[in-house]
This record gives C-alpha cells, sequence and structure tokens, in this order.
C-alpha cells in the first residue's frame, strides 16, 4: 500500500515540475495550459506527459490531430499484434528464425548462446568452449554481439576484431574497449550476428554506426501491405547505434514517395530537439537529399510485411546495403517518437486497420 503511495505522490510531483517546465518555456499560464491538456486528453486520449514529451502546446493542428497516443496504442495492438505473437518480434532469436523461414534478408545468424539450453551445434551454444568452436570453425573475425530481448540498441556490441589465442579470445570493441569471450558469456541470452555493410550513401551520414530507415507499416485483410511512416535514424561518430536519444543523435522524416529527406533534427531528449540541415560531425548534408533506389527498398519492406501477416503493424529497422534492404530489428509495440520525426501523427492509418480486421472477423 505504501509503495502504491509513493508511485502515486511520485507522479504527481513529475507532473508538477513537467508543467512549470512548460509554462516557463510557452509564456502560457497554469489554467491555459491544463485546459488545452484536457480538452486534448478527451479527442486523442493522451496523458500528460506524452503532452509534456511532444510539446503539444506548440504543436500545429496537423499534429494534434493525428497523434496516436500510447492508450490508443495498445487498444489497436490488442488487435493487429496480439499477445501471443509478442516473443516473435521481442527475442532476437526467435526473430531470426522466423524472418529467415519467410526468406527475409537479415544479418547472418553467426550462432544464439544460451547457458540454460545445454544444446551445442553448428549455430548454437551453451558455454565458452562450445561459442568459440563455432566463432572459429566460421573463421569470425568481427561480429555484432545482442542480447535477445532489449531494444532501441541496449545490450550491443560490435566487435571490430577478434583474436584467438591459445588459452583465449579476446574481443576488440569499436570504441576500444577489450574483452575475453568468457567475460560476456554469463547467464543472460545472447546471439552473434555478422556486421553489416551498408551503402557507400549510407556510410557517408555516418560512418560508425548502421544507419537505418524505420518503415511503420500495415497489413490489411485483403493482404495489401501499406507504409504508414518512413524515417531516418542516424548516429553520432564514434555511436555503433542509431537509436534516437542515444548521445544526441539525429532523426529525420523520409517522403514515402519520392524518398527524400527532410525536416531533419538532433534529438537531444524530450523537449530539446534542434533542426538541423547537415550531420554535425560529418557534416554531410541531409536535408533534401535523396534516398537511392528508393522505389525497390519500400517495395521490398511491403513483401516483408506481407511474408508474416500475424503481426499486422509492425516498425522495421532496415539497413540498406548494395543488395537490397536487412532487417535489423523488428518491432510489434514500437513507440510514438516517430511522429515527432515526421512531424505528424499516425493515428489514422492505425486506426483504419483496425477497423478494417475488426470487420472482417464479424
Amino acid at each position: 500500500m505504501m509503495e502504491m503511495i509513493k508511485l502515486y505522490l511520485d507522479r504527481i510531483k513529475r507532473g508538477l515540475i513537467c508543467l512549470s517546465q512548460i509554462k516557463d518555456e510557452s509564456g502560457k499560464g497554469y489554467f491555459r495550459i491544463l485546459l488545452d491538456y484536457y480538452n486534448l486528453h478527451r479527442r486523442i486520449q493522451i496523458g500528460f506527459y506524452e503532452y509534456f514529451k511532444f510539446e503539444f502546446e506548440k504543436q500545429p493542428e496537423k499534429f494534434r490531430s493525428t497523434f496516436l497516443s500510447s492508450k490508443n496504442k495498445r487498444k489497436f495492438l490488442v488487435v493487429l499484434n496480439p499477445r501471443k505473437y509478442y516473443i516473435i518480434a521481442r527475442n532476437k532469436y526467435l526473430a531470426h528464425l522466423v524472418l529467415e523461414g519467410a526468406e527475409i534478408a537479415m544479418p547472418e545468424l553467426i550462432c544464439y548462446y544460451n547457458p540454460k539450453s545445454k544444446t551445442e551445434n553448428d549455430r548454437i551454444g551453451y558455454d565458452y568452449k562450445s561459442i568459440l568452436r563455432i566463432l572459429k570453425e566460421k573463421n569470425i573475425d568481427k561480429c555484432f554481439i545482442k542480447t535477445t530481448e532489449t531494444s532501441q540498441g541496449e545490450g550491443v556490441m560490435l566487435i571490430k576484431s577478434i583474436d584467438y589465442k591459445d588459452n583465449s579470445c579476446q574481443l576488440n570493441s569499436f570504441n576500444g574497449e577489450v574483452f575475453e569471450l568468457a567475460q560476456i558469456l554469463k547467464n543472460e541470452p545472447l546471439i552473434f550476428e555478422s556486421v553489416i555493410e551498408q551503402t557507400a550513401q549510407f556510410n557517408k551520414f555516418n560512418f560508425s554506426s548502421v544507419n537505418t530507415i524505420r518503415f511503420m507499416t500495415t497489413l490489411l485483410p485483403s493482404g495489401e501491405a501499406k507504409v504508414v511512416a518512413t524515417f531516418l535514424k542516424i548516429g553520432r561518430n564514434g555511436a555503433c547505434v542509431d537509436n534516437a536519444g542515444n548521445g544526441g543523435n539525429i532523426d529525420a522524416a523520409v517522403d514515402i514517395e519520392t524518398g527524400e529527406i527532410h525536416s531533419a533534427l538532433q534529438f537531444n531528449g524530450w523537449r530539446k530537439s534542434s533542426t538541423v540541415k547537415n550531420h554535425p560531425d560529418t557534416g554531410t548534408l541531409i536535408a533534401g537529399v535523396k534516398i537511392e533506389n528508393w522505389n525497390e527498398i519500400r517495395n521490398r519492406v511491403l513483401q516483408f510485411q506481407q511474408a508474416i501477416p500475424f503481426l499486422k503493424a509492425i516498425g522495421w529497422d532496415i539497413a540498406i546495403t548494395n543488395q537490397g534492404p536487412v532487417v535489423i530489428e523488428i518491432n510489434d509495440f514500437w513507440d510514438e517518437t516517430g511522429q515527432l520525426f515526421i512531424g505528424q501523427g499516425w493515428k489514422q492509418e492505425i486506426e483504419n486497420c483496425y477497423n478494417e480486421w475488426i470487420n472482417h472477423t464479424k
């Protein structure tokens, strides 16, 4: 009981801090802010912290009326991405197996480590000896190592080189850190993946990270797949991941039809974004650039969506290689942040898909 009261009081405290910050930054009075929030809450079901994060007090009507709130998202995804399929998107090892089976391009799965499995073959190991054997037999000299059930770039290590010695295996990280293989093989399951070689265009944006396009897609009962939104995620110099907020990363909207990049911003956290035209580290122009081979990339991602129909609203993190789009990760419970990057919400598109499936099952 006391713990619940503490959580409730903490929420009130955070709300008052947010309210005070909105007042200071906007110059609007408390009553005006709260009235605006109340009206929006009734219209689109947003919470006050969402109002604060997305700076609703200054957003245009187009954004305010189309925003998909967390509450509405949960309602729609109960139908579009049922709970029984969550594990497919949320466990990277299972996602590999499902997407590979559907012939969807992904990085090569070098091996899967799980100390509880006690299984050993050419792709699964459960201890130091079995994983070392797989790495040696496949002559792996670089790889990504990822925890299986994290997202947003957490639990990712880029290994630039591996030194095999008589009594040890040394992993040399992209940032200069050195690990023994035995150090990272703990109780948590891991996957070892091949390193993606992105196109020259994407490498130019920032060479240290795999820069990706987030495709938001939906699948209708007719079998037609649609692209709801697209935005670009670019890492900062020295980072190996591209996720928003990780070191002030760069995000930009991408025109669904043309592939032109626009509305680029440096995301330093909530209410701390600033517009940019060029990458702040590399100087590479971002605004107005068209992504090469856009139509082929978009059409291929639509085929990806059609290939796994049990998830009907997917956020795809797509790397662009000379061989075409490669799936880095799929998200069944994608966050709402991308609406900030593209300058409008995707409520109508997700709701339309939801309604079509509801009517289809009647």
